[in-house]
């Protein structure tokens, strides 16, 4: 008599962090440091299409360049913070401009200053897996 046992495999389904980086060589940085946070990872380099996109899906983690061609990270910072399906998305914001960074630092969970290494986002990224404050409330 022949026994099948079925085995239940488990799939770990890694959570999606969007990153929002014209700079090709940085958005590979962020894109290796997230996936060695257990993130799932997608890349967008234009403010129009990570729009369009952000329409379609629901990250848990949003890296946003302040400076995008064609729709500013600031307009895309708006939409993350006003719609009401994203509200519980973690936004780190990136950019060179401190005084940008200070201008914006309310509405985003975290501001990194540029330039930003691989292991400053990746441990950082790594503690936000088990981050459950509510969007807009202050950074730890």
């Amino acid at each position: 008599m022949n026994i099948v046992r079925k085995v239940k495999e488990e799939f770990t389904v890694n959570e999606l962090a969007l990153i929002i980086e014209d700079d090709p060589d940085l958005a590979d940085i962020f894109t290796e440091a997230l996936r060695a946070a257990k993130y799932e990872t997608e890349t967008i380099r234009d403010g129009q299409a990570a729009r369009q996109r952000l329409r379609q899906i629901t990250p848990k983690l949003v890296v946003l360049d302040m400076h995008l061609p064609n729709v500013s990270g600031i307009d895309l910072l708006y939409l993350l913070r006003h719609d009401a399906r994203l509200q519980k998305t973690l936004v780190i914001i990136l950019t060179a401009d401190a005084r940008m960074a200070e201008a914006y630092e309310e509405q985003a969970d975290y501001v990194l200053i540029k330039p930003v290494t691989f292991s400053q986002l990746r441990d950082l990224t790594s503690r936000l897996h088990g981050d459950e404050r509510q969007a807009g409330e202050p950074a730890r």
